[in-house]
């Protein structure tokens, strides 16, 4: 899924029957959008009809092809006045054009509305098969790249109804019933009006290559500029306290080098094209003049010829250019299906899935093994009971496993070997969300979204009422200080929370926790790089917390963590030590000598 590179290749049917199957549910309008194309294309030579009629009736007498019934109709209202019949003509042209108007106005307007409702159907499936991946898939794929997926693309898709395959039906059978028309009226004009068209088609067929492998570029900079510019924006701290501006900006100018040239390179092609096809519509009608001088045809019949030959170049001109369209809509499809087939995410829970109003906490983890890629094992053989009630904390060195070891009891990753029970049963036997509503997890880094602070609070959930969020509040101690803010509850919290400390942000995650009553609580380094002011907050806030429930502490400070009823000490991804603070120093093992170092820098420090 995280590949961006795409390269030219035939069409694919199978890939197409696939877009196609969203347009089901639309179909009337599909059909719609067809019948309209058809009467269009039947509409197209008619005025050229009439104008050779109105030419050769005008000069000469003649009434060219146009049906006898009609020309005698015009005889009798127009009583021979030529005057009333040059105003009567004129006055049926404006009316079909006006017909042929609405009718192209309702045509357009169905091909984008068809392509919008496509759209939005692809882009709540794509969304909603992202919000169910495994978190695998988004430590591997750049935030920017399904973004461009879910966003760029798919809008992509939309241009295959909009600007492509209707369109091109539309002027397919435009060019077919007048080139009908044209052979009907004369023949022989007709194959010499024709006689440059064979180095149009050529024009036209190495033009869409061009443009295509260009517009492939195109897709590939423009994914790469997303994944860029927002790991970048969302590392921007990152960035400037490093003086890295200039070196990153240097790997932004190459990205942006790539797009503006692939882009150069489709301009250029349009460059070239368009001008061939004016030459080569000047030599056909070039041509027609010879023709028609030397062989003494009616004027009308070259006016309507003209006429025509511009009907038959003004789709030419652009048919390449929408059969790219196509190409990058399936190009685009091929990335979104790439998404929609990925099954890395749990399984569908069956019906009899278990979905308790309240779990007693127990918690087991019996010989599990974890690898994030293979044969890289992250966890080994870890095996361990928690009583209901009981708080527990790990300890050990970045990259010891402790936050893997709370990531797959919330099953945000599935477990290789072993399994982890709750209350005796295997979380797998568990519906996701309803295991999901028994944990809370408050991590070190706390993400606060746009909105307002009741909107964080509850994310959104209309279930919770004002009065519950303030009691809660309340209760572990951060109403007054939510109450100070302009607005209070209402106050909008900016992305991220930018305007806000770590110590404030970290206070309104317990809230947010707490909200849900989880029987079983989550604190991953809850306390780490918060001042000592708001440590002593959080620490009260957690100690409300943690009452009545079973709790994981995963703590740096170990200071923080003696109260625990049970200290777990990792390294490498397996449990050394199980045992009290006290029990433990006494041991005189790794927690030991892990305290030992912690309280001689803290002396040192002072």
């Amino acid at each position: 899924m995280s590949g961006n590179k795409s390269t030219s290749r035939s069409f694919d049917m199978a890939l197409f029957g696939r877009v196609m199957r969203f347009v089901q549910p639309y179909r009337r309008r599909f059909y719609l959008s067809l019948v309209l194309a058809l009467v269009l294309a039947v509409l197209s030579p008619v005025r050229g009809l009439f104008i050779q009629y109105t030419v050769d009736k005008g000069l000469k007498g003649q009434t060219g092809n146009i049906p006898t019934w009609l020309n005698d109709w015009f005889d009798a209202i127009s009583h021979g006045d030529m005057l009333r019949f040059v105003v009567l003509i004129s006055i049926l042209q404006i009316v079909m054009l006006l017909i042929e108007t609405v009718i192209r106005f309702v045509f357009t307007f169905s091909t984008a509305w068809l392509g919008q409702h496509v759209v939005k159907d692809l882009r709540v499936t794509v969304y909603n098969n992202v919000l169910r991946l495994n978190l695998r898939q988004f430590d591997k794929t750049p935030i920017g790249t399904l973004t461009t997926r879910t966003i760029n693309d798919i809008e992509s898709i939309n241009e295959i109804f909009a600007d492509g395959l209707i369109p091109i039906i539309a002027d397919f059978l435009t060019i077919v019933f007048t080139l009908a028309t044209m052979f009907w009226m004369d023949w022989q004009l007709t194959l010499i009006g024709l006689i440059p068209f064979p180095i149009l088609l050529l024009a036209t067929w190495r033009f869409k290559n061009s443009v295509n492998k260009s517009f492939i570029k195109v897709r590939n900079a423009v994914a790469s500029l997303n994944a860029f510019v927002q790991e970048h924006i969302n590392g921007m701290q990152l960035v400037q306290a490093f003086a890295a501006e200039d070196r990153e900006m240097g790997k932004f100018r190459k990205i942006n080098k790539e797009h503006r040239n692939a882009n150069i390179n489709a301009i250029f092609a349009y460059s070239v094209f368009f001008p061939v096809v004016e030459v080569v519509l000047a030599v056909s009608l070039g041509l027609l003049v010879w023709w028609v001088a030397d062989q003494r045809i009616e004027a009308g019949k070259l006016v309507a010829f003209i006429l025509f030959m511009n009907q038959i170049f003004r789709p030419l001109r652009v048919i390449a250019d929408k059969f790219n369209v196509i190409q990058m809509g399936m190009v685009a499809s091929e990335r979104v299906f790439k998404v929609l087939d990925n099954n890395d995410q749990l399984p569908e829970p069956t019906a009899q899935a278990l979905q308790p109003a309240k779990v007693e906490g127990s918690i087991a983890f019996e010989k599990v093994n974890f690898a994030y890629e293979a044969e890289n094992w992250v966890l080994k053989n870890v095996d361990f009971r928690i009583a209901p009630g009981q708080t527990v904390a790990i300890v050990g060195s970045t990259g010891s496993g402790k936050t893997t070891i709370i990531s797959l009891l919330n099953r945000l990753y599935e477990v290789e070997h072993g399994r982890i029970t709750i209350d005796g049963h295997d979380i797998r036997d568990y519906h996701p969300d309803a295991l999901r509503s028994q944990i809370g997890v408050v991590l070190q880094d706390v993400f606060l979204f746009a909105g307002s602070v009741h909107d964080n609070l509850t994310l959104r959930n209309p279930d919770i009422p004002r009065n519950k969020v303030e009691e809660v509040c309340r209760l572990i101690g951060i109403d007054a200080f939510i109450q100070q803010l302009p607005g209070g509850y209402d106050f909008n919290v900016l992305e991220r929370g930018a305007t806000m400390s770590a110590g404030q942000r970290q206070l309104l995650s317990f809230a947010r926790c707490l909200l849900y009553n989880p029987a079983i609580l989550i604190l991953d380094e809850a306390t780490s790089n918060i001042d000592s002011e708001s440590e002593q907050l959080i620490q009260q806030a957690i100690d409300k917390m943690i009452q009545g429930r079973t709790s994981i502490v995963i703590a740096h400070r170990l200071s923080t963590i003696r109260k625990a009823n049970i200290i777990m000490v990792m390294e490498r991804g397996e449990l050394k030590e199980m045992g009290s603070h006290d029990a433990l120093l006494a041991k005189g093992g790794l927690y030991s000598r892990l305290h030992r170092m912690q309280f001689e820098e803290e002396n040192v420090s002072q």
